[in-house]
């Protein structure tokens, strides 16, 4: 399956430290309703380190009870141990879900064979689709371009999720991407310029807000006019950087709260709340 346009990684809204499911019910459908191409529970903005195994599983649930085959769902599915990875897939295949966002193992920094073969042994073990996620500034480890050329090899391995920090080397996979494989930013600040470059849309944190403006970015160079794409995508330019200011997502979910869609910014340790200055700044951005 082709990923294109604009993926949603849900923030999971908590209220007096259990998972509020229906702000997350609220999310869903608001999220499902306004065409974007997916959704994607339980990754990094989705604090899934700090989910327990119930939550997981419950969450799991929720979003496809209220996403109801309106849109795809790819759920957050990493780790450092791969036959521990593969025991969690087999424990979610049955939720019906579509595919999983695999992040490189952290931590335990593996070569590039390791990674391979990391990959290659998940992607042996299910019939699910794997977007690979590349994020070297939090595991310590960054999948080569030539690595990720191979991995794409398998067959349900589709897409990447690109957030490796390095102008230069998405650059160089776009100019020379494998066939039949999607590439998707996961660098918000980016997303304009992967676009310009011939990826295939973005797995944005941000997009939680102007959801529709980044749409009409899609949209808008789907079309060839680079131009009115580049005029939504300025103001977002300096937006984006506020929601990041901050460890992810209490920013975000600091403006969802103002905006009604969830009843609590609250976050888990070792997360914390924002900071008074960031709000202040977060309240006049959001005017």
């Amino acid at each position: 399956m082709k990923l294109n346009g604009v993926y949603i990684p849900l923030v999971t809204p908590f209220l007096d430290g259990q998972v509020d499911y229906d702000s997350y019910a609220r999310l869903v459908e608001h999220y499902a309703a306004k065409n974007v191409s997916g959704l994607i529970p339980l990754g990094t903005t989705g604090e899934s380190p700090a989910i327990t195994d119930d939550e997981y599983e419950k969450i799991v649930e929720k979003t496809l009870e209220i996403a109801g085959g309106r849109v795809p769902v790819y759920v957050g599915l990493g780790g450092n141990y791969t036959d521990k990875v593969i025991a969690h897939i087999k424990a979610i295949e049955k939720y019906g879900v579509d595919g999983i966002l695999s992040v490189a193992p952290y931590y335990n920094r593996p070569d590039q064979r390791g990674m391979y073969r990391h990959f290659l042994k998940i992607s042996e073990a299910t019939d699910l689709d794997i977007i690979i996620y590349n994020i070297p500034y939090r595991t310590g480890r960054n999948i080569e371009n030539d690595t990720l050329r191979k991995l794409a090899e398998l067959p349900n391995i589709i897409g990447l999720k690109d957030s490796c920090g390095d102008i230069r080397q998405t650059t160089e996979l776009l100019l020379d991407r494998p066939d039949d494989f999607s590439i998707l930013t996961g660098e918000d600040a980016l997303y304009y310029t992967t676009l310009a470059l011939g990826g295939d849309g973005g797995i944005l944190a941000s997009a939680h807000l102007n959801t529709e403006d980044f749409l009409g970015i899609y949209e808008r160079i789907k079309l060839n006019d680079h131009r009115g794409a580049l005029e939504i995508f300025r103001p977002l330019a300096k937006f984006i950087p506020l929601l990041f200011a901050e460890p992810n997502p209490a920013p975000i979910k600091y403006c969802l709260k103002k905006q009604g869609l969830i009843a609590s910014g609250e976050v888990r340790l070792p997360l914390v709340d924002i900071s008074p200055e960031l709000a202040s700044r977060l309240d006049k951005a959001l005017l």
